[in-house]
């Protein structure tokens, strides 16, 4: 089979097409024949070493993606050879992940994608729906899991709804009732951010976002998804609701930010960081249900009418496909294997 590997941290080109045997699946895997991989920040900071140290003699990279079952170890019940299915922390703590045409995975981390759901948006879910799933359930007043009315009658600030992870904390917000509201940066990511299913749009970079917010939501927002937190810490003080939850999932625009704490201490609010990989295997279960229920539902979709415009590439240009989200490309950027 082929697959991209590399052996040191580094820029794209330590990214490299080699030929290898496809692994044998063991106790509690299974080995995925991959369609198509999906590509999150994660994936090109881990190979820079930005994350850690390489960790093993040779890694293949991406955590996402989606494919068909082709061999089940011992112990593996609920999926079968032939079962399609969407993966997620493929590469955390092992050697290989999605970019290649085979992947022996934790069964775990394979979950059953429906029928009627596409590769395309089974290789989208992974991180971005999965981190956004977390960022609206961190709530102290709740829910702890995402279903049509779960949220309803809150309204929700999604800090820069035109990303992979915004795109899918609006999609998930309104699907369980939320009054969504994000910020873009453009007139075309808005139009991205709407076609999405954001109610509300505001252009940070043309007009007053806190009044334009204030008039959505007088009484405050009651959860804020953030990327960007060291620029937005004055916006979100402004805009927090009583008990108001803000949780960050990025650093876009500094590693660190200072907090005026009266205003913090009024509302009672509360900071959430969320990372992925380490949010227990508890919130990991529940964000691979509630997103596979959302997906069935029709609710999850990528593509530019969904606001998620897509950019395609060969394994072969995997280097090139990092080096897109690295650069900020806008919509998601995968892998056809």
């Amino acid at each position: 089979m082929k697959a991209i590997a590399y052996t040191e941290t580094g820029p794209s080109s330590v990214l490299n097409l080699v030929e290898r045997e496809p692994g044998e699946p063991g106790p509690g895997e299974v080995r995925v024949k991959v369609v198509v991989s999906g590509v999150n920040p994660t994936d090109w900071k881990n190979r820079t070493g930005a994350t850690g140290s390489l960790g093993f003699d040779e890694v293949v990279p991406n955590q996402d993606g989606a494919g068909i079952v082709d061999a089940a170890g011992p112990g593996v019940e609920g999926l079968a050879v032939g079962d399609r299915v969407w993966l997620y922390l493929s590469q955390y703590q092992r050697p290989t992940g999605t970019a290649q045409e085979y992947t022996v995975v934790l069964a775990e981390h394979a979950v059953r994608l429906p029928s009627e759901v596409s590769f395309d948006v089974g290789a989208s879910l992974g991180v971005p729906a999965m981190t956004a799933h977390r960022a609206l359930t961190v709530s102290e007043d709740g829910p702890t899991r995402l279903h049509p009315g779960a949220l309803q009658g809150k309204t929700v600030l999604v800090a820069g709804g035109a990303g992979a992870v915004g795109h899918a904390a609006i999609q998930l917000a309104r699907w369980s009732g939320a009054t969504v509201v994000t910020t873009v940066s453009s007139p075309e990511k808005g139009a991205l951010a709407t076609a999405a299913g954001a109610h509300h749009v505001v252009n940070y970079k043309t007009g007053d976002a806190e009044a334009e917010i204030k008039k959505i939501a007088p009484e405050g927002v009651d959860l804020i998804v953030e990327v960007a937190p060291a620029q937005n810490a004055k916006l979100n003080a402004a805009v927090a609701g009583n008990r108001a939850s803000i949780a960050v999932y990025a650093n876009n625009g500094g590693d660190a930010f200072t907090l005026d704490i009266r205003p913090h201490m009024i509302s009672n609010a509360r900071y959430q960081f969320v990372l992925l990989y380490t949010v227990g295997d508890q919130a990991l279960k529940a964000a691979q249900e509630d997103v596979s229920e959302a997906a069935r539902a029709g609710v999850l979709e990528v593509g530019e009418a969904a606001g998620l415009p897509l950019h395609r590439y060969s394994l072969e240009d995997t280097a090139a496909a990092h080096d897109a989200v690295e650069n900020g490309a806008v919509g998601k950027v995968l892998i056809d294997i």
